[in-house]
């Protein structure tokens, strides 16, 4: 499993940080449960935070940077992409992942990267933060949004 080694994290606090959530739709019930655990973290952060859903991961780069320049202090991007027979799965997962990371480099916010990259559904259900899953990377992806911001903030703030 991907989780062998990750770090336990203490509830982060939030408060007065604008969060937006950027999720794909396909795969629902591994995606539905990515923005639950999403949601938990924020919530429980007291960020303020909403969700925004588009088509798919490939799109989760475009809509990332305009909620960065509207404001928001930090992106949760969260999608699930399945590797299939065709190169497709390949050039998805390369433009969302180049695109989040030159959206956080360009903005100098941070982009939280829930974009799961699987082999099989399984994996995704494994790592979706449903019950029975193994990890929340749906929870860890805000987690890392909401440290990075705060973070920045304390760095600018100095």
């Amino acid at each position: 499993m991907s989780g062998a080694g990750a770090p336990d994290h203490d509830t982060l606090n939030g408060t007065g940080l604008r969060v937006v959530v950027v999720a794909g739709t396909w795969h629902e019930t591994i995606t539905e449960g990515l923005i639950a655990g999403a949601e938990r973290e924020l919530a429980a952060s007291g960020a303020d935070w909403r969700l925004v859903r588009v088509p798919g991961s490939f799109e989760l780069p475009v809509v990332s940077k305009v909620a960065l320049d509207a404001g928001a202090d930090a992106v949760v991007a969260l999608g699930v992409i399945i590797r299939g027979g065709t190169p497709h799965f390949e050039y998805v997962s390369s433009a969302a992942t180049d695109g989040l990371t030159r959206v956080a480099l360009d903005t100098g916010k941070p982009v939280g990267f829930g974009v799961l990259t699987l082999d099989d559904e399984q994996q995704g259900l494994d790592r979706a933060g449903l019950p029975g899953s193994k990890e929340d990377k749906g929870a860890e992806a805000a987690h890392a949004a909401l440290a990075t911001a705060i973070t920045l903030r304390d760095l600018r703030s100095a």
